[in-house]
């Protein structure tokens, strides 16, 4: 299966600069797609295509603002929205597909530059997918991609020194995807590319991806025992349209 991550920064917009016919070359078994921004009731604006059938998450806390979405041609089994914690659910950050060999996440994980209070309500959104992928992995492997918008280590962006206390950076922040990968999840793109200078989002500003100064903070994790299946894993930076680029994981699958 190839499956496709990609924060598209608003999907209306993104499609106004060649999202389908993207879509239809990527190849992708399943795409994932964060900061949709999508309204709740608007999903079938984007409704299924000839190839692909899609289901969303919308926020209902806030309009144009969050939101995921997958499209997919190999069905579900199964598919929830939202964690099981009520105190992270309503932005539309979470879809969870259940495939026959793994359970399959698209994640928007929150952003915790708005001061103390965001930054503890990501911690702890954090907490509750780790909480639920742990139970789920006990049924079957996990996958999961988004933006995690947070970089692991200081090979995951230009200017490690200078972001220290910056959210996206933060010890915290990191501390929390040491305790991830400790609890068996592995980060794919490192299985085959262990150097810097590969990122996934820039800013519009400073003419930072022309430059690539970016961060690495959109990934695909699989838990342990699917790391025998991965058979590649990638940054597509040749991509435009979004602040962010897609990211992909090929996995083999029976």
């Amino acid at each position: 299966m190839i499956l496709v991550s990609w924060n598209v920064n608003g999907l209306r917009a993104v499609v106004q600069k060649g999202f389908w016919e993207w879509l239809a070359a990527s190849g992708a078994d399943v795409v994932g797609v964060q900061e949709s921004k999508i309204q709740t009731g608007h999903e079938a604006d984007f409704g299924h295509t000839d190839s692909y059938k899609t289901v969303w998450s919308s926020s209902t806390v806030k309009k144009g603002y969050s939101g995921v979405g997958c499209f997919y041609r190999v069905e579900p089994l199964s598919i929830v929205r939202e964690l099981p914690d009520a105190a992270f659910t309503g932005e539309g950050r979470v879809l969870q597909l259940e495939f026959e060999e793994f359970y399959f996440f698209n994640i928007y994980f929150p952003n915790g530059g708005r001061g103390p209070e965001r930054l503890a309500y990501k911690l702890g959104f954090y907490d509750a997918f780790l909480n639920h992928a742990e139970t789920l992995r006990q049924v079957k492997p996990i996958v999961v991609c988004g933006d995690f918008n947070t970089a692991h280590t200081a090979l995951d962006l230009k200017n490690a020194k200078a972001n220290e206390k910056t959210s996206g950076f933060l010890p915290e922040e990191r501390a929390w995807l040491d305790r991830f990968t400790a609890a068996g999840y592995v980060d794919t793109f490192r299985l085959f590319e262990t150097g810097g200078g590969h990122y996934s989002w820039w800013d519009y500003r400073f003419k930072a991806r022309e430059r690539n100064v970016g961060w690495r903070i959109d990934y695909f994790f699989v838990s342990e025992e699917l790391r025998p299946k991965v058979k590649r894993a990638w940054i597509d930076a040749t991509v435009f349209g979004s602040d962010h680029c897609p990211v992909g994981l090929e996995i083999e699958s029976r």
